[in-house]
């Protein structure tokens, strides 16, 4: 499986914190421990549902703030779009990850040859025409990112720094 980072500070608040669960249902350490994670992988699974992404074919387990997507058919496109929908929610630091070597979309040569996808890390004062103009050489081309990590991006102007993007790669 590959492994890929995320910035675990920085994400959609979702999770919420250890100390919030434990008040609502005082119980023994290991079974705090268990509803804490299952609560944890419930709302995950409730997030890739709410962004409309076919998780039917996934199944999400937590191991500390790592995130482990075991797929059973889903295509290359939709698991990048899963790891990025988890790993980009607030105490993820981590998610592991087979990515299938099917069929890219047009133009994604690279994920042909079962290479890893190109992701991007946005930087404090960065915006979409800046990261397009890096990875694409053309600033105007910022549309392909936003359109490559739809459903996550509802706005090309609503980035922040530490989330990950994935970058379309072109022909």
């Amino acid at each position: 499986m590959a492994l890929w980072d995320f910035v675990k500070d920085a994400g959609k608040s979702l999770l919420g914190s250890e100390a919030e669960a434990s008040e609502a249902q005082p119980q023994p350490d290991e079974q705090k421990h268990d509803a804490e994670t299952n609560r944890k992988v419930e709302a995950l699974q409730a997030e890739v549902k709410r962004l409309g992404l076919d998780g039917s074919q996934v199944h999400l387990r937590l191991r500390g703030d790592t995130v482990i997507v075991e797929s059973k058919g889903a295509d290359r496109e939709t698991m990048e779009k899963l790891i990025l929908a988890v790993g980009n929610i607030k105490g993820i630091a981590h998610v592991e990850a087979d990515l299938p070597e099917d069929a890219a979309p047009a133009g994604e040569a690279q994920a042909k040859s079962g290479a890893k996808p190109v992701f991007h890390t946005v930087a404090q004062g960065e915006n979409l025409s800046a990261i397009a103009k890096k990875y694409l050489g053309n600033a105007n081309d910022y549309h392909a990112i936003f359109e490559a990590n739809r459903p996550m991006l509802s706005d090309p102007d609503k980035i922040y720094p530490g989330q990950v993007l994935r970058i379309p790669q072109q022909a």
